[in-house]
């Protein structure tokens, strides 16, 4: 797998610096069934910073004794509200009131920010040489064994893997492909869109290794448009994991010739992510 061009590597590496910027002038798009938890992270042995989780909750959620299906994401600054996001929003609060609305099925959302100019460290499972990295591990780790056990326990969830995804983009992607296939017991349902496959040769060795999988259902996006052999990159993936013996009825890869690497195509996809995942039609 090759490098992607330069211009990506920069937007990989500087992607959540501009969250530091004061965003008080920009007006708040959050939904009123989205909040912040009172309740802050920090993620032991990956560094000192606390993280902040949102919670999406259904419509119904108050008026109801339901349990639901949970969606875990990554880069909750650019899920839920164009104030804190880098480039706009993936508008998963308003895509899931209107799925509700409309077909009357409600998900539990949890987005964990990242950690600023700690995010390319959080979000890879292993080092790539010139950029570093290497802490999704513990990160992962974090997601499986603290905060799942503590939505699980403060919220209505079904706790089963049938009904958990784990969902992100470009290295919340590759986060997310790790956290399936290494955690095939608490996930279910993986989205693993515009996935940086690029950052280290150790995803081939991994996916040989832990993708010979039955139960767990993988949806990858990528974008015709968003540089250097992202799609050939996925594609291969693809293959491998079949080869691997991943099940085929559970593999469905999406390539969009005009998709560029940003927030507007994956908010414009992540309706059929979701929709794919669990059967919504």
């Amino acid at each position: 797998m090759k490098y992607v061009t330069t211009s990506f590597i920069v937007f990989f590496l500087s992607f959540s610096s501009v969250f530091s910027q004061n965003t008080a002038e920009k007006k708040s798009t959050a939904s009123a069934n989205v909040s912040l938890l009172k309740k802050e992270f920090v993620i032991p042995n990956l560094n000192a910073i606390s993280h902040k989780i949102w919670i999406y909750l259904p419509p119904n959620y108050e008026k109801s004794s339901k349990k639901y299906p949970v969606i875990y994401m990554h880069d909750a600054q650019n899920l839920f509200d164009a104030a804190t996001s880098y480039a706009g929003e993936w508008e998963v609060d308003e895509t899931l009131n209107k799925l509700y609305e409309k077909t009357g099925k409600g998900f539990i959302v949890v987005g964990i920010e990242n950690g600023g100019e700690e995010r390319l460290n959080e979000y890879t499972p292993w080092e790539n040489e010139k950029y570093g990295g290497g802490k999704g591990t513990i990160y992962m780790d974090f997601i499986v064994n603290s905060l799942k056990p503590y939505i699980d326990t403060n919220y209505r969830t079904k706790k089963q893997q049938k009904h958990t995804g784990l969902i992100g983009s470009s290295l919340g992607g590759l986060i997310s492909y790790y956290g399936g296939l290494e955690y095939p017991k608490s996930f279910g349902k993986i989205g693993a869109l515009s996935t940086s496959f690029w950052f280290s040769e150790e995803v081939v060795h991994f996916t040989q290794e832990k993708g010979n999988l039955k139960n767990v259902k993988l949806f990858l996006l990528v974008g015709g448009k968003e540089g250097e052999d992202m799609d050939k990159d996925t594609q291969k993936m693809e293959k491998l994991l079949l080869k691997t013996g991943f099940k085929s009825n559970n593999l469905y890869t999406k390539i969009n010739p005009e998709g560029q690497h940003n927030e507007a195509f994956w908010r414009s996809e992540f309706l059929e992510v979701v929709s794919w995942l669990y059967h919504l039609k």
